[in-house]
């Protein structure tokens, strides 16, 4: 099967992911600078969900310019990695409404954590699906982010038990790290086009 349709779904998925986070976000009580500033930690919480929807979204995007085929083992791994996505809104708004309390920032980690695992169980299964020489897995190379990425989530975990404030820092870095754009896959994409 074609990538189209599953890429087509995953964006519709993300976009309404997207939708829900911002639906969220309360309007200040006063017309008032200092009533938009009591809403900074909703709209510092949504900037951080956001961007990390935005970055599965393009690395999605990028990764399935790569993949020849779409087995129902990739579809099912795909539906993992949105569930996980899924939750993004609720795990949000419930760290930002506890004011970075540990549990919500914990619960929060942990959702970022399995998302991570998602992508990694999704990337693999696509790559069963492909031959040995396949393009995609010479893009993939050494998957440094990748891997670094897990570690970086348990250590923000382990960090919220001793302020919240602590874990979101590290997840923050997680977010930056991955906004340095990725070329592998644009690398190879690109030149297969050619």
């Amino acid at each position: 099967m074609p990538t189209n349709r599953l890429e087509a779904f995953s964006d519709g998925v993300l976009a309404i992911i997207i939708t829900i986070m911002v639906l969220e976000l309360r309007v200040p009580e006063e017309p008032t600078f200092h009533a938009l500033g009591a809403s900074a930690t909703s709209l510092l919480t949504y900037l951080l969900s956001f961007v990390y929807i935005g970055i599965y979204w393009n690395n999605h995007h990028h990764l399935f310019q790569l993949v020849g085929r779409v087995t129902g083992a990739v579809l099912w791994s795909n539906l993992h990695l949105l569930f996980w996505l899924s939750l993004l809104p609720f795990t949000t708004s419930w760290m930002d409404e506890s004011q970075f309390a540990t549990p919500p920032t914990v619960v929060y980690g942990v959702d970022l954590l399995l998302c991570a695992v998602a992508w990694y169980v999704m990337q693999t299964t696509i790559l069963r699906a492909e031959d040995e020489q396949h393009r995609l897995r010479a893009a993939l190379g050494a998957d440094l982010k990748g891997k670094l990425s897990p570690v970086a989530y348990v250590t923000g975990i382990l960090l919220c038990f001793v302020t919240g404030w602590l874990g979101v820092v590290v997840y923050t870095a997680v977010a930056l790290l991955w906004l340095v754009p990725d070329r592998r896959f644009e690398r190879f994409a690109g030149s297969q086009a050619a």
